[in-house]
């Protein structure tokens, strides 16, 4: 069940395969994919999410869009956990994530529901409907978004904002995939319900600097109950007044980096 559904925004026909070399064709590096978040708004008390943690969870370890890299982002909302079961990985601030969009989209908060890259929203389960506007959100102009060092040294660069781009954030997420609950009460009873990755903590680093660059070497909080081998750090540079994804990087955060 969501709590309310809307239509998604439909986009034209994309091409999703890989053009075939010509014969005799040098092999040449393979250019860098195009990092896009897909931020899940979801929740263990709906019994229409696990469907969209699968398609997520499916998307990001096939990475079936040529050219781009899907950065999944499960962000769990507190507002089902009044209807019988409490969702531990649930937190207001992901709540109001979802309300800041829904205001700019004219949707309305429901779960399951995917915001792609911050300009496009849809129900989170259509997975064909999630390519499409992956493939649409990895055309725009984007900035160079830079993540190195170990967990212990994590080092962000930002430079190169696409022209027009207002005053922007960057905000670091921490991710862990690989997580499971056993559900005992509402919706989802007596299901085991296997997440997309899990957004563990989401905060603001600052603001992108008036000649479009930005750097900082945040210390990370990582709870001892954290996988770490399962761990990925996240970050977005998200434009202020639009709430437009305008960058995204990622790194794994195994303790050697």
């Amino acid at each position: 069940m969501k709590l309310l559904l809307v239509a998604g925004l439909a986009f034209g026909s994309l091409p999703l395969t890989s053009p075939i070399p010509l014969p005799g064709s040098p092999a040449g590096p393979a250019p860098a994919r195009v990092p896009v978040a897909v931020e899940l708004f979801t929740s263990e008390g709906c019994s229409s999410c696990p469907a969209a943690d699968a398609a997520l969870r499916e998307l990001e370890a096939s990475q079936p869009v040529p050219g781009v890299e899907i950065v999944a982002l499960g962000q769990h909302v507190d507002y089902w956990n009044r209807l019988g079961w409490k969702d531990a990985f649930s937190s207001e601030q992901f709540t109001q994530r979802q309300r800041t969009y829904a205001a700019g989209f004219g949707s309305g908060s429901y779960t399951p529901q995917a915001v792609i890259n911050g300009r496009y929203e849809l129900v989170g389960s259509q997975r064909t409907k999630l390519l499409e506007a992956i493939a649409q959100a990895a055309r725009a102009p984007r900035a160079t978004v830079q993540l190195s060092g170990p967990a212990a040294a994590l080092r962000v660069q930002v430079r190169d904002l696409p022209v027009g781009t207002g005053p922007a954030d960057v905000l670091l997420l921490i991710t862990e995939t690989g997580l499971t609950t056993q559900i005992g009460r509402g919706e989802n009873a007596g299901r085991l319900v296997r997440h997309a990755a899990v957004v563990r903590e989401l905060r603001p680093l600052g603001a992108v600097a008036a000649d479009g660059t930005f750097g900082a070497t945040p210390a990370l909080r990582l709870a001892p109950q954290w996988q770490q081998s399962h761990l990925r750090a996240v970050v977005l540079v998200q434009e202020r007044a639009s709430h437009r994804v305008v960058g995204v990087g990622s790194l794994p955060l195994s303790p050697a980096g």
